[in-house]
């Protein structure tokens, strides 16, 4: 966790945002069409996946808490970031402190700052710009120093926006423990969504 960051206790709740003081798969349906901001760029969030940490197998948390997870683990309204095959990954921390809970935020849509995104992502089409975990996190600037960022700013912040008209659910991409828990969900009509990959040995 970077020096400075996750200075807040709690998290407090702000109009058209989701109260994340409840578990993760009550707050990741939520989270779509919120907008997530940094400080040269912003998006709309389009697609999400739960990770319910002691009861998730699936989740960073699963066997309790360590160095890398401690965020997971509270207060809510931080970001964990974490890194995989190289790429950074975002989550908004949920529940109450000491209970760990996420959502890992999977795709956006660009809205603000676009230059600044295609300078992070050249030669890549406007759709697929914050389409993926790591290109989302690329496209907003988001790295592992970021990890504890408060959701409140000024580093990131999280705001109200537009809730899909039509939400879809289905199971997670790529997971092999818990591979069946259809806690993906994402705005059926946005062209950022990322496309489903079942792991190849998936035990549900």
């Amino acid at each position: 966790m970077s020096p400075g960051l996750r200075v807040g206790t709690g998290w407090d709740a702000r109009p058209g945002v989701p109260d994340l003081n409840r578990s993760a798969l009550e707050v990741a349906p939520l989270l779509l069409g919120c907008v997530l901001r940094t400080p040269d760029a912003a998006v709309r969030i389009v697609e999400v996946e739960a990770y319910d940490g002691a009861l998730d197998p699936a989740s960073h948390a699963f066997r309790g808490p360590t160095r890398r997870n401690a965020v997971m683990f509270g207060p809510p309204g931080f970001l964990y970031v974490y890194s995989l095959h190289g790429h950074s990954c975002l989550n908004v921390a949920c529940r109450e402190p000491g209970v760990a809970s996420a959502v890992l935020l999977r795709a956006g849509e660009v809205i603000e700052g676009l230059d600044a995104v295609r300078a992070r992502r050249p030669g890549v089409s406007d759709a697929a710009l914050a389409r993926g975990p790591g290109n989302l996190c690329r496209a907003l600037g988001i790295t592992l120093a970021d990890n504890g960022a408060d959701l409140a700013g000024p580093r990131a912040r999280l705001e109200a926006g537009s809730p899909p008209l039509a939400l879809a659910s289905g199971p997670r991409v790529n997971v092999s423990s818990a591979g069946g828990r259809e806690w993906r969900f994402w705005d059926a009509d946005s062209a950022s969504v990322s496309a489903f990959k079942r792991h190849p040995r998936a035990v549900d």
